[in-house]
């Protein structure tokens, strides 16, 4: 793949998102539906490598540009994620003093229920590929039920799932 392509596609996914996770649908749909460079296997490893690590939940974002394109595509990759942080100093110097307005309220409101909705809509077919087995459904469930609890860092509950998988899904 062009390794401009590639940052283009990338940009548009991390420009048009708030936060890291929210990038999934957009990357899920343009590199595994349409272009099918990448498999929903290989994106769930992407994110699960995104997260393992520090920094922002877009660092998967290194590993999808690495998958289709090795260590350049890395690097497009996160050139793709820091573009947006250089736009995003110009777009504040236009909002400034406007987001408390209730009209730019209600618009990020709205912004943030459709990226949720986005999010769940492509989280159900990298679940179906990822939970296979009784135990790796319960392990899925524990996580859930945890993370949502809010007390348990993600990185726990990942790395915690990671030992149990190696333990007993090989």
């Amino acid at each position: 793949m062009n390794l401009f392509l590639l940052y283009l596609l990338l940009l548009k996914a991390t420009a048009t998102t708030f936060t890291g996770g929210t990038t999934l649908p957009v990357i899920r749909e343009e590199f595994v539906v349409e272009r099918k460079l990448i498999t929903d296997q290989q994106l769930s490893k992407a994110v699960a490598i995104g997260r393992l690590g520090p920094g922002p939940n877009a660092t998967y974002v290194i590993s999808v540009g690495y998958y289709i394109a090795g260590t350049p595509g890395a690097i497009v990759g996160y050139l793709a994620i820091i573009s947006p942080a250089f736009l995003a100093i110009l777009f504040l110097r236009v909002l400034q003093g406007r987001t408390e307005r209730p009209r730019w309220q209600g618009a990020i409101k709205g912004l943030t229920a459709a990226a949720a909705g986005l999010m769940l809509a492509n989280a159900i077919p990298i679940a179906q590929d990822a939970i296979t087995t009784t135990l790796g459904a319960c392990i899925a469930a524990v996580a859930l039920t945890v993370l949502a609890s809010k007390k348990v860092d993600s990185l726990l509950v990942i790395g915690g799932a990671a030992i149990v998988g190696m333990i007993y899904l090989r």
